[in-house]
């Protein structure tokens, strides 16, 4: 766990102070704070600590397969059940068992699991014989569990048995851990590249990972700094280009629309002509067009295709693509040069 923020290291430190307890405990905050190292730490400063740490994604499965994960089952149980299978709370017997999104458990999976927490007792799929476990839950959502209960979508017996503590992480990637981080996830990038060292940000790109927003949190701040050190390929000057989104491109495909786009919507409501004069080839009409189009975009920045670009609202790649569609890259070329 990496960070310096008042925020950050007040949830540490309950999670640190509520690890040495035997009881549950749960985990809230937004995807990509690190509720799964959180409760790991929580683990790891328990006197269980050399015992197993197991994790279940409750979201991941259906509400049959929780149960036979969650709880084992005997051969014959069910279709394809050849033999017999210990479930996580058996596998985790003396350690703790990490059930992550524990918002998306059904009515009877919480049942089962109130059982279990209460009296450390299970039954396998299929059996009648009960069975004793020593596991300690940490259980982690971004679900606001109480008003889930409050409306009947979460057992409120359940959600008094898990919450005898619980620690929320503090949103977003917080300000003042934002360089700290960078330079720990940009370090760890530079090393699996073999670079003989990590030229670290410039200060242009430093003040993009502060101002930007974060919605994904620690993890969108991981990826975003992996990438660009990557990307940038060079470890003998600072990094100076981001890609906050890795899908961002000119040919990016775009959703389709029920709903007409305004220039859709200006045919539709121009009036006919009543002499329309109708190109006999479309194509030609269109590609003539743009080219008349960019041509004159190039006199008016005399020939400078940044600003020609720019002018238009293109990116410099994308206008670079038009000329050599229309075969004017020679064109522009010569005439930039005369000028």
């Amino acid at each position: 766990m990496v960070g310096q923020s008042a925020a950050f290291l007040d949830a540490m430190e309950h999670a640190s102070a509520v690890a040495g307890l035997n009881r549950p405990v749960l985990v809230i905050g937004e995807r990509g704070t690190g509720k799964e190292l959180v409760a790991e730490r929580v683990h790891r400063l328990s006197a269980r600590w050399d015992q197993p740490f197991l994790q279940m994604n409750c979201a991941a499965l259906s509400d049959t397969l929780i149960d036979a994960e969650l709880f084992g089952y005997e051969a014959g149980a069910f279709t394809g059940a050849a033999r017999a299978r210990a479930g996580r709370f058996e596998e985790a017997d003396g350690g703790t068992l990490f059930l992550d999104e524990i918002a998306t458990l059904s009515s009877q999976a919480q049942e089962k699991l109130l059982r279990v927490i209460e009296y450390g007792q299970l039954q396998r799929i299929g059996s009648n014989k009960t069975l004793t476990v020593d596991v300690r839950v940490v259980g982690a959502t971004n679900e606001d569990l109480p008003a889930l209960a409050a409306r009947g979508r979460f057992r409120a017996d359940l959600l008094d048995r898990l919450s005898f503590d619980v620690v929320t992480l503090p949103p977003r990637a917080r300000a003042d851990d934002i360089p700290l981080l960078a330079d720990f996830f940009g370090r760890r990038m530079a090393a699996e590249l073999g670079w003989r060292r990590y030229p670290g940000f410039s200060p242009g790109a430093q003040e993009q990972l502060l101002a930007h927003d974060w919605p994904g949190n620690v993890r969108e701040l991981k990826n975003v700094v992996e990438r660009a050190v990557y990307r940038w390929g060079d470890p003998d000057s600072p990094v100076a280009r981001l890609a906050f989104d890795p899908f961002e491109s000119p040919w990016r495909p775009q959703p389709a629309s029920l709903n007409p786009s305004p220039a859709q919507e200006q045919v539709r409501a121009a009036p006919s002509l009543p002499n329309p004069e109708v190109p006999s080839d479309f194509r030609a009409s269109v590609a003539a067009y743009e080219c008349d189009v960019l041509t004159r975009a190039l006199n008016a920045a005399r020939y400078n295709q940044r600003a020609a670009a720019s002018a238009l609202g293109l990116s410099y790649d994308q206008f670079r693509h038009c000329l050599r569609k229309h075969g004017l890259q020679a064109e522009a070329r010569s005439e930039s040069l005369k000028g």
